[in-house]
């Protein structure tokens, strides 16, 4: 405390009554337009169904929990002990925030703080910005209140603000390695009332020594402005500045107002102006003066700030509960931002402003019941739940998964933003009954509540749905000019992810930052806001969709953004359509090559090859006779084959290539099996190793599984001939691959090889015969098929004694899934399980390990790393895994 700022506060003729130990009842002082949202709290009951949930609660410990479930965990878990205040600590700033915002929702009235970190390394002499300063002053203060008695009025404020519960405050881990100054070394705060007087030269001093800042006009927190007899100040804990309106010295009125049109949003009775800066006017001076030096020159940060009387935050905070909310974040967290300070500040200085990870990780481990984490791992308890992500474009396409949710017997609610679209959204429901509130005894509740995700939880038979996770609403879009939907091209609003890499036809490669709302010349509408290189940004209005697609591209690296202006993307565009134009020049040339050059003619089939067909333990399907008489008449011509077999799978595609590979080694000749997975190379291996295993053919294979020196001595006898036919994947395509004489090159899935591969192909194609074998042929290469410039051959005909497949179509219950799921493991069966959007994929498996958390599951889709998936794949075939 400064002397200037005593002697400020105690001449006005309001007195010491505005400092802030004066009673505040906050409810008072909300703005005009922000509603008193529900409380959801009486759902946190649902908690005490899982007994895993109990026991975490009576036992504390480590535990699994699922990323959208952790919010009413941690709120549940606070409730458990309302004698004192609770610290939760997030992964980093946004975390903390974003989950401080879940347990407002859950916890209201109760008081939910978001403590973050500076902003503003110590080193850089430079002061937090005052939004922040506020939220952090806010945050101690309802913790050291709690912690240290406080007065009897601030407990009663305190109660009168939270409901007799003391607060929740979300911390970053990097928040907890900054010391704090301690409070005595804080500027005053002081209240102003309706009705008391105020001198304003004297209150804008005291402000300026809080920490604000004097402007012509308020736009941000920790401003303030003084026109006439009016003062606009933007509290540092607010979310509105206010308009103190004076009549003479008398505060006649305190006004809510934007600071963007100005305009009043409501009156309030007081106003809490809470300090802008964490330390006094004297020290913040000498750091802003340091600040504006040469690094070299600036004196050390122990001469300008007084380091002694800097604490630890976890030494403010007395016995608060400690809750780790991502414990998997904490400690790595610590550690970069402890190597970042080191990199500043030498080791022995860092220790006067910061606290090294290992100290803190030791005090959270002694003081945290419960540790929580979204990895799973040796957890002896885990909470799943999935993500309630209905994705309906309707209300009608919305009811069928909410009678779906009520049947199986899940307390379903729906929270909705604005308490008048719900009401529209119950009336227009067809045959489900609402009942609004959470103490309904209905299966389905409405409540006015805003949450950023929702959870559908089996064991806790709750589901809890947002209103922008039930209803996806996007306007059409309309594509003039009659454009197609080609590779990448986007059908509607919904197909675009925040981050995504777009191309805008006209000014190229950008990232997609959002939708928003603007007015200009008088017309609102809906712009897409794309981010491209530098600080250059484009705002699209939406009904120009058609000019914008998905970006495309070999591999997962994010190409570089283009620079707006010059002439680049066109240069660029013009590039790649000559490219396409010599590619299909290219294909052209090559086809007409084949048909032109002569290659090697394989002679009639010999009694060798009929005793292999012999043992074929199978009759072979007609249509799959036709295709190896097809396949045989083609190698025995001296035109090189191109022939393509297309059939479903276990319809004996490779069976083809099995007779087609024996002719070619019989003959003397080399054979290449390329495919596109590992684990596909090691079943293709296997079953040309079992059926050539009566025959002196050499069958070999390459691939991730053998060690590079086998792999080396592998190619190297392929080069020499003493391998007949060599199995792999791409790797086969490398230029250290070089056969003796190939003769037949099988390639099966062609449709999963890249543009390089195939580049290498197409001169493969002009000496040998290929064989290419797909049960989804790419259009283009159906299409050439189609137009005669490639064969192929069709298998329809299913293998004889192969049982149809039965379908049963019903509603989803989840009863009826454990059930199957359960059958299928009691035989020793595996089971898939097929789902329909990848974004959500990992969050219905949780909910399948929760149905029956007896059995292994395993996710597999196409955005996995292709390692990762051959991986999860080969592991379900070992049987490691159940369900998949």
């Amino acid at each position: 405390m400064t002397g200037s700022t005593t002697s400020a506060s105690t001449s006005w003729r309001g007195g010491p009554s505005r400092l802030l130990d004066a009673p505040l009842p906050r409810v008072a002082a909300r703005p005009f337009g922000v509603p008193a949202l529900v409380s959801l709290r009486p759902l946190l009951t649902h908690f005490d169904r899982d007994p895993s949930a109990v026991g975490l609660s009576q036992d504390g410990g480590d535990a699994f929990v699922s990323q959208s479930l952790r919010p009413f965990v941690l709120a549940a878990l606070a409730e458990r002990d309302l004698t004192r205040p609770t610290l939760v600590v997030a992964g980093d700033d946004r975390a903390a925030r974003d989950l401080a915002q879940d347990l407002r929702a859950w916890l209201r009235p109760r008081a939910v703080r978001f403590y973050p970190s500076r902003g503003v390394a110590y080193e850089s002499h430079l002061t937090p910005p005052p939004h922040l300063v506020g939220l952090r002053v806010a945050a101690l203060d309802s913790l050291s209140d709690v912690a240290e008695g406080g007065s009897e009025v601030r407990a009663e404020r305190l109660a009168g603000e939270s409901g007799l519960a003391p607060p929740v405050v979300v911390v970053s881990a990097v928040a907890l390695s900054e010391k704090v100054p301690d409070p005595a070394l804080r500027p005053h705060g002081f209240v102003l009332r309706v009705g008391e007087l105020l001198d304003l030269e004297e209150c804008a001093t005291d402000l300026v020594a809080a920490g604000y800042e004097r402007v012509d006009q308020v736009e941000d927190r920790g401003q303030f402005a003084v026109r006439g007899g009016l003062l606009d100040l933007y509290p540092a804990t607010e979310d509105r500045a206010v308009r103190v309106d004076l009549f003479d010295d008398e505060i006649e009125s305190l006004r809510w107002f934007s600071t963007f049109t100005q305009r009043s949003l409501g009156e309030a009775e007081f106003i809490e102006v809470s300090p802008a800066a964490e330390l006094a006017a004297e020290h913040r001076e000498l750091a802003e003066i340091a600040a504006l030096e040469l690094h070299d020159e600036r004196p050390d940060i122990a001469e300008l700030l007084p380091v002694g009387d800097f604490r630890e935050l976890l030494d403010l905070v007395g016995d608060a509960q400690v809750i780790i909310a991502a414990q998997e974040d904490v400690e790595p967290s610590l550690r970069d931002h402890w190597d970042d300070v080191c990199a500043a500040f030498h080791d022995s200085d860092a220790h006067h402003l910061y606290v090294a990870p290992d100290p803190i990780m030791a005090a959270l481990n002694h003081r945290a019941k419960v540790r929580l984490s979204s990895i799973s791992g040796d957890q002896v308890i885990q909470l799943r739940a999935q993500a309630a992500d209905v994705a309906a474009r309707s209300l009608r396409e919305a009811e069928p998964e909410l009678e779906k949710l009520t049947r199986s017997g899940y307390k379903t609610v729906v929270a909705w933003p604005q308490k008048g679209a719900g009401e529209r959204a119950a009336f227009n429901l067809g045959r489900m009954k609402v009942e609004w509130g959470t103490s309904g005894s209905g299966p389905l509740n409405f409540v006015e509540a805003t949450l950023r995700d929702g959870f559908i939880a089996p064991q806790m038979q709750l589901a809890m749905i947002p209103e922008h996770r039930l209803l996806h609403r996007r306007k059409a879009s309309s594509r003039p000019g009659g454009r197609g939907g080609g590779r990448g091209a986007l059908r509607s609003f919904a197909d675009l992810r925040t981050g995504d890499i777009v191309v805008h036809e006209d000014h190229g490669l950008a990232r997609f930052a959002g939708f928003e709302t603007k007015t200009v010349a008088n017309v609102t509408r809906d712009y897409l806001y794309l981010e491209y290189a530098g600080s250059d940004r484009v705002f699209v209005p939406s009904e120009q969709l058609a000019k914008i697609s998905r970006y495309v591209g070999a591999g997962g690296a994010h190409p570089p953004l283009s620079k707006l202006g010059g002439t680049r993307w066109d240069t660029m565009k013009a590039r790649a359509r000559r490219a396409a134009q010599e590619l299909a020049g290219e294909l052209i040339n090559l086809y007409a090559e084949r048909k032109r050059r002569l290659g090697f003619g394989f002679g009639p089939d010999s009694d060798w090859l009929r005793q292999f067909e012999a043992a074929f333990p199978y009759t072979e399907t007609p249509d799959q006779r036709e295709a190896i008489e097809q396949v045989k008449a083609d190698m025995e011509t001296e035109r090189p084959m191109d022939r393509l077999i297309c059939g479903d799978v276990g319809y004996g595609k490779t069976e083809v290539a099995l007779r087609a590979a024996f002719k070619a080694a019989e003959a003397g000749k080399q054979v290449m099996v390329l495919v596109p997975t590992t684990i596909l190379a090691q079943q293709h291996f296997g079953t040309f190793s079992e059926r050539l295993r009566d025959y002196p053919f050499n069958v070999a294979h390459v691939s991730r599984f053998r060690a590079p020196a086998e792999q080396k001595a592998t190619i190297k006898a392929f080069g020499q001939g003493s391998v007949d036919i060599l199995v792999g994947t791409h790797r086969l395509l490398s230029r250290d691959v070089r056969a003796k004489d190939l003769g037949l090159i099988v390639v099966d899935e062609e449709q999963r090889f890249g543009v390089k591969q195939k580049d290498l192909l197409r001169q493969l194609k002009l000496k040998v015969d290929v064989i290419s074998m797909s049960a989804t042929p790419i259009p283009r290469t159906l299409q050439m098929s189609m137009a005669g410039v490639r064969d192929i051959s069709v298998i329809e005909t299913p293998p004889e004694g192969r049982r149809p497949v039965k379908n049963y179509v019903g509603e989803y219950d989840e009863a009826l899934v454990r059930q199957a799921l359960e059958r299928e493991h009691a035989r020793g069966g595996q089971a898939f399980f097929l789902h329909n959007r990848v974004d959500d994929i990992d969050e219905t498996a949780e909910r399948l390990r929760a149905l029956c958390p007896q059995m292994v599951f395993t996710v597999a889709h196409g955005q996995l790393d292709e390692h990762e998936l051959e991986a999860r794949m080969l592991a379900f075939l070992r049987g490691e895994a159940d369900v998949l």
